[in-house]
């Protein structure tokens, strides 16, 4: 029977990272429980909410081995409250377990392990190499633009993954739209993939958000996808996410941009602007007026129910002059994820959507479409 010595400083963190996983209602109680596995010196936790699924090893002092299934919230508020480094873990009978140390007990019922769900299939016909740095940036980028709650369409609950090619280059693509918006971040792969083919999959966004706790900017991340899963494995943790059916919206026409018709700005400035400029706006009221002229840029907020704001700002334009009605959180989000101090807003009139970059890296691109007014 199980029997291990865990410490309280690294498992808090291990977790704490779970709690989203185990913390999703599904059609399986056991769901909320971590299955623990001890043998030689480390241990495996395992969680699953059946469409995203975790294991990690770590490093436990192991009495004797054993396979256990805790309730994963309990675990975590005992550990995180837990006076002593050192924690005890032990298994008695009937699936019946005390984790303690000399002074603090508690007696615990888990379920089978037996039951737990199978951990789905691991392997890959496309295999590539990610940076964690990169691919925690890029998955930072999409997950900016939410699900839209109620709406079960494949294309506004997932990202798409495309894996593309030209002359020079293999691409890692990912994508993500509310449907008001679309963002698009790409990583260019240092080294030609082996069994490299174009292909596309749609990723649920939940999932992806739960890869993105698990990544530290040193790690290297290893990508496989298979025809029903997406494996994101690093040194010792490895997560995989079933893939959603559906089609992803045509979007070459909105990402292909002209660029004389982008204007560039300060990031800061134009974003403290917008920011100001979004006080006043509301869920009802959510739109502001841009109002383009020579040489300046107006941005105008009305509401009816609190009232109206304006501010200008200088920027090198010498078209016709027009009005476009945005939504400013959108040109707030997609700023806060771009890294140049300089950006391009790139917008041709008031019926096209606008495009945002930085000035000097175009791997990230928001196309945010105009509002009625």
């Amino acid at each position: 029977m199980l029997n291990i010595k865990l410490n309280k400083s690294s498992m808090v963190e291990i977790l704490s990272k779970i709690q989203g996983l185990t913390g999703r209602k599904s059609n399986l109680a056991i769901t909320s429980h971590l299955l623990i596995r001890a043998t030689g010196s480390e241990i495996s936790i395992i969680a699953t909410d059946l469409e995203t699924a975790m294991e990690g090893f770590y490093e436990a002092t192991v009495i004797s081995g054993g396979n256990i299934t805790i309730n994963a919230k309990k675990l975590y508020e005992i550990i995180r409250n837990f006076p002593t480094e050192e924690i005890h873990i032990v298994e008695s009978e009937n699936r019946w377990f005390t984790i303690g140390n000399k002074t603090v007990e508690y007696h615990l019922v888990g379920m089978d392990p037996e039951d737990f769900p199978l951990l789905p299939d691991d392997s890959g016909d496309h295999k590539l190499s990610v940076p964690g740095y990169q691919l925690k940036k890029m998955i930072e980028q999409m997950v900016l633009i939410p699900g839209i709650g109620g709406d079960d369409r494949p294309h506004l609950t997932g990202i798409k993954v495309e894996l593309l090619s030209d002359e020079h280059n293999q691409i890692f693509r990912l994508l993500s739209t509310d449907g008001r918006r679309l963002g698009l971040t790409d990583y260019t792969l240092p080294e030609d993939v082996e069994n490299f083919e174009v292909s596309s999959y749609l990723i649920p966004k939940k999932g992806l958000a739960e890869v993105l706790k698990f990544i530290e900017t040193d790690d290297t991340v290893q990508i496989r996808i298979n025809e029903s899963h997406v494996v994101f494995e690093k040194t010792n943790e490895t997560i995989m996410i079933r893939l959603l059916e559906g089609d992803f919206p045509k979007y070459d026409a909105l990402i292909n941009f002209d660029p004389a018709y982008s204007i560039e700005y300060d990031k800061d400035l134009l974003q403290m602007m917008l920011k100001r400029m979004s006080i006043l706006s509301s869920e009802t009221y959510s739109g502001v007026i841009f109002s383009f002229s020579e040489n300046q840029i107006q941005i105008v907020t009305s509401n009816p129910d609190m009232g109206e704001s304006r501010e200008e700002m200088l920027i090198n334009y010498n078209r016709e002059a027009f009005d476009v009605a945005f939504n400013p959180r959108y040109f707030i989000d997609a700023l806060s994820v771009i890294e140049d101090d300089k950006v391009m807003m790139n917008i041709v009139n008031g019926s096209k959507p606008c495009i945002l970059y930085g000035a000097s890296d175009t791997s990230f691109l928001s196309v945010i479409m105009p509002m009625k007014f």
